[in-house]
């Protein structure tokens, strides 16, 4: 068989290939796979944790966007296992469609950083379907993503999958651990999807508060949310209507997107 050919790293697949051998094994000790985990990568690029995860797991679903690469992957795959690649973007990747026999899902991917934020909203699409996903991404991103009410990281991000997840931040990687090396720090994070401590009773309406309140940082809640509600409702879910968006819990959203929601007419 003919080696495979070099692949260069494409910028607008937002390509870093993870190549130093110590990281990879770090992050294949904190997925731990199994031999019957059903278990999807995402991006998985020339391989460097492909491979591995298929020796450990016998059989391995990856989705790719770059045609280009897939070829290089099957080939350095050969002999590892069953391989089954979806040519196809992420973003608009129907997880769902996956047969997993009734196995919940395990995601793995070092996710391309200009896409990560709204990657992660689409997966949550299929939150029910997944038991965990481990995934490497901007440092400050996963900073952000764990953020707890009161830190400077904390936002909308922060507060959006508080509703759905548990973030935990594993381990932080240098760019040196990438070709070409990225300009940043990078991250791995665990996210096991969860129900939160706090009700939610519409989703829409809960966002739609989250993003209100996070416009314009700067602003006070009674100020940033005069569009969608009164001083009054404000008050009336707990809140204290001149705290400013980083200091309210996703708990206290929670119960103002629910008390707006039950006043929106036609709705329960």
């Amino acid at each position: 068989m003919s080696a495979p050919q070099p692949h260069r790293a494409r910028r607008r697949f937002g390509q870093n290939f993870l190549h130093d051998p110590i990281i990879i094994d770090r992050i294949l000790q904190a997925v731990s796979p199994r031999e019957n985990d059903f278990v999807v990568e995402i991006g998985p690029g020339l391989g460097a944790l492909t491979v591995p995860l298929l020796r450990r797991l016998g059989s391995l679903q990856v989705v790719e966007l770059d045609r280009d690469v897939i070829p290089h992957l099957q080939n350095l795959c050969a002999g590892a296992g069953e391989l089954i690649v979806h040519q196809a973007d992420a973003l608009k990747f129907d997880f769902g469609s996956l047969n997993t026999q009734g196995r919940p899902m395990r995601l793995v991917g070092n996710l391309p950083y200009n896409i990560s934020s709204p990657l992660l909203f689409h997966l949550l699409h299929f939150a029910d379907r997944i038991h965990d996903m481990h995934f490497m991404l901007q440092k400050e991103v996963v900073d952000r993503m764990v953020a707890l009410p009161g830190d400077k990281a904390y936002g909308r991000l922060s507060a959006s999958l508080a509703a759905h997840v548990r973030c935990e931040y594993l381990f932080k990687v240098k760019p040196g651990a990438f070709n070409p090396p990225p300009k940043v720090d990078s991250a791995i994070v665990r996210l096991t999807p969860c129900h939160p401590e706090f009700e939610i009773h519409d989703r829409d309406s809960y966002q739609k508060v989250l993003d209100a309140a996070f416009s314009t940082r700067r602003k006070t809640l009674s100020n940033a949310l005069k569009a969608l509600c009164s001083r009054e409702d404000i008050l009336a879910a707990g809140i204290d209507p001149s705290l400013r968006a980083e200091r309210v819990t996703p708990a206290q959203f929670a119960a103002l997107a629910n008390r707006l929601h039950a006043l929106t007419p036609g709705e329960s």
